[in-house]
């Protein structure tokens, strides 16, 4: 099995930096494990994206799990994934819809 090609949309590139400092400003420990998640969620995406269930607009999203964040993504065509948000999972529910 070939991995997809992973893109992340800049607003979710962007919501995984906020993400990151606001770790990094508490705990250089708790951001690395953050970060390490984070790497961790995007390869297994990218060998099975089909493996967790559609969850809104044709996404599927990925939780992680030492951490209250998901990944949104979705497969814009074969072999290409899009990381649509890095989103907290207790804030505004989708408002990542004008993403995609």
């Amino acid at each position: 099995m070939t991995a997809g090609r992973v893109e992340i949309h800049p607003e979710a590139l962007a919501e995984a930096a906020i993400a990151l400092d606001w770790y990094s400003d508490r705990s250089a420990r708790a951001a690395a494990a953050f970060l390490s998640e984070v790497d961790k969620a995007l390869q297994s995406i990218s060998n099975a994206p089909q493996r967790w269930p559609i969850y809104e607009e044709n996404c599927r999203r990925y939780p992680l799990f030492r951490f209250p964040y998901f990944i949104v993504y979705r497969e814009k065509a074969e072999h290409v994934i899009q990381i649509v948000a890095v989103a907290h999972s207790r804030r505004l529910p989708g408002y990542w819809h004008g993403r995609i």
